[in-house]
């Protein structure tokens, strides 16, 4: 199973920490993870295998999105900070379509990422 993590700037350390905690369950399951590039770099540092893309204002999350398009991704974890702007806004929101139009679940913080990662 494939799952993307993304995080904006001022929740990369949430990210790390929610897959600190939840690092049996990702080992058990034998998740493949892939990320956009800066959250790839703190995942990747905090001891977590991750396939890291380009970082999302250069084009991770349009290539994150593609992989949804594609069927290789099957789970979106994006902890969004919605009190800033983001240039790329138009990419985030793409991203967040796809997922809908292809049925894929997406966790924008962490209490709903608990419960996807629980079903896993």
């Amino acid at each position: 199973m494939e799952i993307a993590i993304i995080a904006h700037d001022g929740k990369k350390a949430e990210m790390v920490q929610f897959l600190n905690e939840n690092r049996h369950v990702l080992e058990q399951k034998r998740v493949q993870l892939v990320s956009t590039g800066t959250t790839g770099e703190k995942v990747r540092a905090a001891g977590f295998e991750v396939t890291a893309l380009l970082s999302g204002p250069k084009g991770g999350d349009a290539q994150i999105a593609a992989r949804v398009a594609e069927g290789k991704c099957h789970m979106v974890i994006f902890f969004r900070d919605p009190l800033d702007k983001h240039p790329h806004e138009p990419d985030i929101l793409m991203l967040m379509r796809l997922c809908d139009v292809h049925n894929v679940p997406l966790a924008t913080n962490p209490a709903s990422a608990g419960l996807l990662i629980k079903a896993v």
